[in-house]
């Protein structure tokens, strides 16, 4: 059956619904959802972020919004449809930047405003000591001593496993609980579930209704999506590739065993000559460079050289 609305985890997509002027409602619904009572947005406005980024693909995924509580109080969040590949790093790298942005000339007493790192993730960490974590949607990470007593309290980074959001329609209780569920499965929609309908849900899938966009807008979505299929099925295939060809052996050890699934970044790092197997295997299938690059980690010119 052909979709009816597009999907959320597509940079377009992912723009579309909570990265453009008229997606603010939108966004500080979902954003209010996720975050704690005493941080509350009452108005939010966006930061150019052309700045950020040191590809276009991290241009137009990260966003940062500058917003106010209810008590007045400024803050920050930074929005991040996270990648793959070294992730954590990415993730902790791209909130230096509304820290550093905060500086001010001449004398400045370092008092910052409070930063949310929040990331929406289509993949799972996979590197958790105990079972419950390994199925909780929704992490919070705060920097904390060695006696787990907050250290700083303004920085927050709270990341969202779509994987892991398992609930049914009769199942969805909060206001978190709807937006999961609307993002895990908007693609596959094809009439909007009346427990979500509601004049916020209501303008998001008016908003992702492909029927809707203009010839220009269908085509750069086409796109994104086939840039998303496509890095998909690089990771899929280099997954495969490691285990066929007996790869894993200098991949993996006693704590990575099974981790592999998809997640080339991370405890990976440093395990060149495994990751220039799968580069090379995915080269002689003829592989685009780009997604060689986005799989691996690799650069162009150590590529080329396979």
């Amino acid at each position: 059956m052909k979709a009816r609305y597009l999907n959320p985890f597509t940079d377009f997509g992912f723009k579309k619904i909570f990265g453009e002027e008229a997606s603010k409602p939108l966004l500080l619904d979902f954003l209010n959802a996720i975050l704690p009572d005493n941080d509350q947005i009452v108005s939010l406005t966006f930061k150019n972020n052309e700045q950020l980024g040191q590809t276009d693909l991290d241009r137009k995924a990260i966003y940062d919004i500058y917003c106010e509580n209810e008590k007045g109080e400024k803050f920050i969040v930074e929005l991040q449809k996270a990648k793959q590949n070294y992730f954590k790093e990415r993730t902790i790298y791209y909130s230096t930047f509304p820290i550093r942005e905060q500086a001010e000339r001449g004398e400045w007493n370092y008092n910052l405003k409070a930063v949310y790192c929040i990331g929406v993730l289509d993949f799972t960490f996979d590197d958790y000591e105990t079972e419950p974590e390994k199925s909780e949607v929704v992490h919070t990470i705060k920097l904390k001593n060695q006696h787990g007593k907050t250290f700083y309290d303004k920085l927050t980074f709270i990341y969202l496993e779509m994987p892991n959001f398992k609930k049914t329609e009769t199942q969805l209780v909060t206001r978190l609980d709807k937006w999961l569920y609307f993002i895990k499965y908007l693609e596959d929609f094809q009439s909007i579930p009346t427990i979500i309908a509601d004049n916020v849900f209501n303008q998001a899938f008016e908003k992702a209704e492909l029927a809707k966009f203009a010839h220009g807008e269908l085509e750069k979505y086409e796109y994104s999506l086939k840039i998303f299929r496509d890095n998909k099925a690089v990771y899929d295939y280099a997954i495969e590739t490691a285990y066929d060809d007996g790869i894993q052996k200098g991949l993996l050890d006693g704590t990575l065993k099974g981790k592999l699934e998809g997640k080339l970044e991370g405890k990976l790092e440093g395990k060149l000559e495994g990751i220039l197997l799968v580069a090379k295997k995915l080269k002689e299938k003829g592989m685009d460079i780009a997604f060689i690059i986005e799989a691996t980690g690799l650069t162009k010119e150590r590529i080329e050289l396979l």
